[in-house]
């Protein structure tokens, strides 16, 4: 019994470390993380927390060409999705890069 409790605090403990959502082939829940960004205040599609270290995924800003996981360009009009910057318990962390974007 007791070890069955103890791999059960295992298995939570995992999963809550990892994020709240799915982050995979470069989309969070079936959003992909690459094309035209709108920064919005609320109803946002992804909360994002910009951090230094420790990212989910590096992004880098385009004005062309914004077709390729972790490639943003920022607009107002028209966007595949809306992000909202977090300071704390964002959806996804990105780290803005000049270079190779892309999950991490």
């Amino acid at each position: 019994m007791k070890l069955s409790k103890i791999v059960l605090i295992s298995l939570l403990a995992v999963s809550t470390t990892s994020f709240a959502g799915n982050l995979s082939s470069c989309s969070f829940n079936g959003i992909p993380l690459y094309g035209k960004v709108k920064v919005v205040n609320a109803y946002a599609d992804i909360k994002v927390q910009v951090v230094n270290n420790y990212s989910d995924l590096d992004v880098k800003l385009v004005d062309h060409y914004a077709d390729s996981c972790g490639k943003w360009k920022f607009v107002d009009n028209y966007p595949d999705f809306k992000v909202q910057f977090v300071d704390h318990y964002g959806d996804i962390k990105i780290r803005f890069v000049d270079n190779y974007p892309g999950l991490k």
